[in-house]
């Protein structure tokens, strides 16, 4: 938000430099991002000066210039080369001397050098309104009054105003520091904890007064819900032109572009006061009837922009008798504003409701000065002030005579907050006891009503502009800050308490995980959790009834909350790929979100994503590439260390893989893994292979709760190792003998591992030879060979009776 400090001063005569007053803006949480200078003519006319042409000839190398003898003061007497058609000895005119800094109309500067033109040396130039910013006639040099004194600056003619603007950084609960009169207000509260007692000066409107009664319109609030209070008041035989330079320069230091007087009187009152108004051409009003009303859920509506918009059903409009002319507290309407032809002004100032305001304008995109305020609050006791302050500013400005009283539609009156502070827990709060006599003089300044007082407390009234001041702890961060945090004592005493965790806490296994696979190479992410409904296109197992919509979304692509972990990661990898990292390891905990019927469920995961090559590219190592083995590697290093046992493993079930597993534990889903569909990997635009895993982190917390340890001492006898190569059908997986084997003998069978597979020529046809080595162990004594003979023996015949293998 941009603050005028000239503006500033109109309501408060402070004399402290903009770096000061802002240092104290800071301070009472208005902060001060920047401090801009601004000039009404843009280089401030430095370097022009007012010059005699004593000689004027026709120049010796061209027809169309002119060779001058122009005085500029202090003896100074001045060659310039110049074409413009009005030239001629004894005019007083605008001289721009050599390194002076001119703009053009785009704001780009150039500047005056000595040169020759034509043969003839030529030291400024003469200029014409244009040129210096002070008009757009290009006609021929500006002709200044003949009494001139030679050398006088050409910015003491023109009033060039300078000026500081504040960069305000403005949070969204202080609605009362949304225009200059509040920002003064807080400042004069600063100043008076300072001892500096300055009076907050506030424009008048004690001389408003109705001319003639001609122009009633009837005003008529369908939804006082929505508009709790709307005034409006009728201006006749007004004149529309510019605003005069002073109100043009206001506006300007603030960014904002003149229009024409009563427009720009409206947006001044804005930002002098922070209450929107909206002029409308009475003559465009039909039958002079103002309503105020939502209308059918797909009206159309051309607004100021020239853009058709559908309305929704719950936009509040101000409409005449026949159609509607402007959407309220958020954007006027196309054919019902203010143009040069307008000579009858209806001039509205209301408070609509902040949420409904709000909605409106997410819903159509919009976001104006009206709407900000309206969003987030606006003081509803300063509708009739504003209006009347702004009718009596076209009145002055532009001619008119107020044709109708005053209509002012409150039907129900809004009540000040009532807060009881208590001392002793101002002191709590701030940690620091602050002088009660302190604490009445900051509440005074900040117009806070004191109601009465006790030996606990104060009896507080909160003025109705203070909307985000509704409980003690408001009005205890109010007092804080004009006090001052810097006046408050760092202790010496560090106070902490124990908290009572297991080492089973979510966090903390999100940790240990989470550094797992960082030392794996693993990246973390933190993705978005709104996601385009167009991605749950890609699952056939995932129904749309499901997804929970967001109701006023910042753009179609972020509707609804995400249902898979799976597309966001998608989304990073494409984002990397893109930019030449296309080996990826990445991970993420984070939740989707679920409607079912009446309820809605939020789901935690831990999401794995891996992508492209293992190893960055070396003349040391051929490139090995993310399989499916590697992440299933990964896995099992992850159940390792949280101590999940009794896994079971089945096919994934989800349309995501094109080929995958499924782990439960307890009958329940632990993860499903494998590689993702190359459909869905192509319409992110990714071309290579990405592989998936998503565990559901809600039943790892669940099994790592039910999951005991216990302590086995290492063996002090040695393990023994043999190795069987079996040749098996090509449908019998490893997993089938692995269980096979731990059935059959499962008092000294430790371990068994695929070492060796083959498959190919000198084998009969649907075979395949797989080599497993088995690691068997006595932890109470040394095994013999005829033990181990025997066991052998057992899963050799377990193997051939179960699976028909043969010994190799």
């Amino acid at each position: 938000m941009k603050i005028s400090y000239n503006w500033l001063k109109q309501f408060l005569h402070l004399d402290w430099d903009a770096e000061k007053a802002g240092e104290l803006l800071t301070d009472l949480g208005l902060e001060v991002e920047g401090i801009q200078s601004f000039e009404s003519i843009k280089g401030g006319l430095k370097g022009v000066v007012v010059g005699h042409i004593t000689e004027c000839n026709q120049h010796p190398n061209a027809d169309r210039l002119k060779l001058t003898k122009v005085d500029v003061g202090e003896n100074q007497i001045l060659q310039v080369v110049c074409g413009a058609p009005n030239v001629a000895a004894g005019q007083k005119v605008a001289v721009a001397t050599i390194g002076t800094k001119l703009y053009n109309a785009e704001g780009e500067e150039w500047v005056i050098k000595k040169g020759k033109i034509r043969g003839e040396v030529s030291e400024g130039m003469l200029c014409a309104e244009d040129e210096l910013g002070l008009g757009e006639s290009h006609d021929g040099i500006m002709v200044l009054d003949s009494k001139l004194k030679p050398g006088t600056p050409c910015a003491t003619l023109f009033e060039v105003e300078t000026d500081q603007v504040f960069e305000i950084g403005l949070t969204p609960n202080r609605a009362d520091a949304m225009s200059h009169h509040g920002v003064a207000r807080d400042l004069k509260a600063g100043l008076m904890h300072q001892d500096i007692t300055l009076e907050l000066i506030t424009p008048s409107a004690s001389n408003f007064g109705v001319d003639v009664r001609t122009k009633r319109v009837e005003i008529k609030v369908e939804n006082p819900e929505l508009a709790p209070r709307y005034c409006g008041i009728t201006i006749s035989d007004v004149k529309v032109a510019s605003s005069p330079a002073w109100l043009q320069n206001r506006l300007k230091a603030i960014g904002l572009a003149p229009i024409n007087n009563v427009v720009d009187i409206t947006n001044y009152v804005l930002h002098e006061l922070g209450q929107p108004l909206h002029a409308f051409d009475l003559n465009k009003i039909n039958s002079n009837k103002v309503h105020v009303k939502t209308l059918p859920k797909g009206s159309k509506f051309v607004t100021l922009d020239g853009i058709e918009r559908e309305l929704h059903e719950e936009d509040l409009m101000i409409c005449d008798a026949d159609k509607p002319m402007c959407i309220a507290g958020v954007f006027g309407g196309m054919h019902s504003g203010i143009t040069e032809n307008s000579t009858e002004v209806f001039l509205e100032s209301a408070y609509f409701d902040p949420v409904s305001v709000r909605k409106t304008a997410k819903r159509h995109g919009l976001n104006t000065d009206a709407s900000f305020r309206f969003e987030r609050g606006i003081n509803i006791e300063m509708c009739d002030y504003a209006l009347r302050r702004a009718a009596l500013m076209i009145k002055e400005i532009a001619g008119g005579t107020i044709s109708s009283d005053l209509k002012d539609l409150y039907p129900k009156k809004f009540d000040d907050f009532q807060v009881f502070l208590h001392f002793e827990k101002v002191s709590k709060l701030i940690g620091q006891d602050i002088d009660r006599e302190i604490i009445k003089s900051i509440l005074t300044s900040l117009e806070i009503k004191v109601n009465n007082i006790t030996e606990s407390g104060i009896g507080l009234t909160i003025p109705s502009y203070r909307v985000d001041v509704q409980r003690e702890a408001d009005v205890i961060e109010e007092i804080l800050r004009v006090y001052g945090y810097n006046q408050i004592e760092i202790s010496s005493k560090l106070n902490a308490s124990i908290a009572s965790t297991t080492r089973l806490e979510d966090y903390k296994l999100q940790d240990i995980i989470g550094n797992q696979l960082v030392s794996q190479g693993f990246y973390e992410i933190l993705a978005n959790s709104l996601s385009n409904p167009d991605y749950i296109e890609h699952l056939e197992d995932l129904d749309k009834a499901h997804n929970v919509k967001i109701i006023n979304p910042l753009s179609s692509d972020l509707a609804i909350l995400r249902r898979s972990m799976l597309f966001s990661g998608l989304e990073a990898i494409a984002h990397n790929i893109n930019r030449k990292q296309s080996n990826l390891r990445l991970f993420e905990f984070g939740k989707s979100y679920h409607h079912y019927g009446e309820t809605r469920e939020e789901q935690k995961h831990l999401s794995l994503y891996l992508t492209g090559n293992l190893m960055e590219e070396s003349w040391r190592q051929a490139n090995q590439s993310s399989d499916f083995f590697y992440l299933k590697g990964i896995l099992k290093n992850i159940f390792d260390r949280l101590g999940i046992k009794k896994i079971k493993s089945a096919p994934a079930k989800s349309t995501i893989y094109s080929e995958g597993l499924r782990y439960t534990w307890n009958k329940k889903k632990l993860v499903e893994f494998g590689v993702v569909r190359s459909k869905i990997v192509k319409s992110f635009g990714i071309k290579q292979q990405v592989l998936f895993a998503d565990i559901h982190w809600d039943v790892v917390l669940e099994a790592v709760q039910r999951t005991t340890v216990k302590f086995e001492e290492i063996s002090k006898f040695p393990s023994v190792r043999r190795d069987l190569a079996l040749l098996l059908d090509e449908k019998t997986s490893f997993n089938d003998l692995h269980m096979a084997a731990m059935q059959t003998e499962k008092q000294f069978l430790t371990n068994i591992d695929l070492f060796d597979v083959y498959t190919g020529d000198n084998l009969p046809a649907g075979k395949k030879s797989y080599a497993l080595s088995f690691i068997l162990e006595n932890p109470k004594a040394t095994l013999t060979d005829k033990q181990i003979d025997k066991i052998m023996t057992k899963l050799q015949n377990s193997f051939q009776k179960q699976f028909e293998a043969e010994i190799r």
